[in-house]
């Protein structure tokens, strides 16, 4: 069955007709990508929203979350981890213990560290705003049976860990 055409196409068709041998092959997946990419950040901004928080609050509060029990890690390690610099984490980290989400303790194996700890509070609205957004993320993959799921995720992360191969080298 052949789809019909979506605005990538209408774009990529008007760049070809424009520049005579212009490769549309790889903005048949990437042009896409990006506009996933945009219709995914519209839905988790709008599913976070409900909870006061944004993608990079959960993104933070995931982190901490997923290191286990006592869900602590220094800035340092946040920050790196989430490709934040030192300013974004400080700002955000501020936002987020002000609202009693996380809390900074000192580091008891380092007199000058700093640890960020999940608070109860924290992973109670975190856990709320992932299972809101699971039911969000089905819904944007909804047309997709299993198999067709699968084979995306593959290519995707073939194409994800190729790129972060290249980031590797260039770092």
């Amino acid at each position: 069955m052949v789809e019909a055409g979506d605005w990538t196409d209408n774009l990529l068709d008007s760049w070809a007709a424009i520049q005579q041998g212009f490769d549309v092959g790889p903005y048949q997946v990437t042009a896409r990508i990006s506009r996933i990419s945009l219709h995914i950040a519209n839905h988790q901004a709008e599913v976070f929203g409900r909870f006061g928080l944004n993608r990079g609050d959960v993104g933070v509060l995931s982190a901490l979350r997923i290191a286990g029990p006592p869900y602590q890690l220094s800035p340092t390690r946040l920050f790196k981890g989430l490709m934040l610099s030192s300013a974004g984490i400080t700002s955000r980290l501020d936002r987020l213990e002000r609202r009693g989400l996380v809390r900074r303790t000192r580091d008891p194996n380092d007199r000058r560290g700093v640890l960020v700890e999940l608070t109860a509070e924290g992973r109670s609205v975190l856990e709320q705003a992932v299972q809101a957004n699971t039911a969000a993320e089905h819904q944007l993959v909804a047309d997709l049976g299993p198999a067709e799921l699968e084979t995306l995720a593959v290519l995707l992360k073939k194409v994800l860990a190729g790129l972060e191969t290249q980031g590797d080298r260039n770092s």
